[in-house]
């Protein structure tokens, strides 16, 4: 038996090779899968279900034919619009789109943390893909939503740890010693990061962490204050890290609003055995870790030199810069985790700067019927309400 070779004209070879450049699953090829365009990533409740999201701003490439960076105007100057997917549909509309191989993505945020070394690629590609062409506008996903029309939860709930850096602005700490009323608890003087400890505290992640929009309950003739704070989120277990690698241990960053109890005649002093003030009392009051409505890893945002804001009733109270701190952040982390293991999801809350109530001339703290707004640049908004305790 014999075969006979049949070779075919070179115009039908360049037909079938266009015709396989564009079928299904070859656009795969002309996608990245870095971290070209930025996102944010939320947990969010829309048509009744909890979902993880994925915020991305829209917007007309740069002159450069970069994509829009979080926070930055497009060429037109324009600011772009934020659209916030649903990251599972989002994942299950892309796999389609591109003919990709299926790559599950969690549903729970800690979990997502946990995975995101082997899910990241993914989500780069989602972002580069929907973040292009417009394609956040097409009414027709319905998987992407507006975000001023969800209700946004708590990022995590819940971390295992919640730790909080105290005095660790310098100015805060300056304007503490000086309106202390029967001691601050701490006195303002130079610090050695490289030979002295910085201070923290634990609050119940369970007990105190609320959604977004949800209200902290004031109690009677009890003193309520503000306090933003950047939050540090981990990323790996972490344990005796050092300067050089505690970075390396970070997922992202997220608004804390510590909200503290600064005495008054609804509380008791603490008994005699134990001066100064009682921190338990004034940290971990029920509800009293407002947190969110966003997580922005880390490889989106430049963490040491972010504006820090805050609002009350439409008036600024803080106005600073995390630039300012007194331990940076591998400080932090280098002496936490010389004490305990983080886990990936842990919160650590950085400590606040100047301009709290408690510092003023006459000191001012919030009342029922109050909203407190607090902003880090790149992050987001959290905003608060103060209701009087039911």
């Amino acid at each position: 038996m014999s075969y006979r070779i049949r070779f075919l004209p070179a115009a039908v070879l360049l037909i079938g090779a266009a015709l396989w450049l564009t079928a299904p699953g070859t656009a795969r090829s002309q996608v990245s899968d870095q971290p070209d365009t930025p996102f944010k990533l939320a947990t969010f409740e829309a048509t009744g279900t909890i979902r993880i999201g994925m915020a991305v701003r829209t917007g007309q490439p740069d002159q450069a034919g970069q994509p829009v960076r979080t926070g930055q105007p497009d060429q037109t100057g324009q600011p772009g619009q934020e659209r916030l997917m649903d990251l599972h549909e989002a994942n299950a509309y892309v796999t389609r789109q591109l003919g990709l191989p299926t790559v599950s993505i969690p549903k729970e945020m800690r979990a997502l943390i946990e995975q995101y070394d082997a899910v990241s690629n993914r989500m780069y590609t989602i972002a580069n893909y929907m973040g292009a062409e417009n394609r956040l506008s097409n009414p027709d996903l319905a998987f992407v939503f507006d975000p001023e029309n969800v209700s946004f939860k708590a990022p995590i709930k819940y971390p295992y740890n919640l730790l909080a850096a105290a005095a660790n602005y310098r100015a805060h700490a300056d304007e503490m010693e000086e309106s202390a009323i029967g001691g601050a608890g701490f006195t303002a003087l130079e610090v050695d990061v490289d030979a002295e400890e910085p201070y923290f505290f634990a609050k119940s992640p369970r007990s105190t962490i609320i959604d977004p929009g949800e209200p902290y309950y004031v109690p009677k003739d009890v003193n309520i204050d503000w306090e933003a704070e950047l939050a540090i989120i981990i990323g790996r277990p972490a344990l005796d890290l050092t300067l050089e690698n505690a970075h390396d241990y970070v997922f992202g960053y997220s608004i804390l609003f510590d909200v503290s109890r600064r005495g008054g005649d609804g509380l008791k002093p603490i008994n005699r055995m134990f001066p100064g003030p009682n921190w338990f009392n004034g940290k971990s009051s029920d509800r009293a870790a407002p947190f969110g409505p966003y997580i922005v890893p880390k490889e989106f945002i430049q963490h040491d030199d972010l504006d820090i804001k805050t609002w009350v009733n439409g008036v600024i109270k803080q106005d600073s810069n995390t630039s300012y701190m007194i331990y940076n952040e591998a400080y932090m982390i280098r002496y936490l985790t010389s004490v305990q293991t983080l886990y990936p999801g842990d919160v650590i809350a950085t400590g606040t700067p100047d301009g709290v109530g408690r510092a003023r001339n006459p000191p001012e703290y919030l009342m029922p019927g109050d909203i407190v707004e607090m902003e880090i640049e790149g992050i987001g908004r959290l905003v608060t309400p103060m209701e009087a305790k039911p």
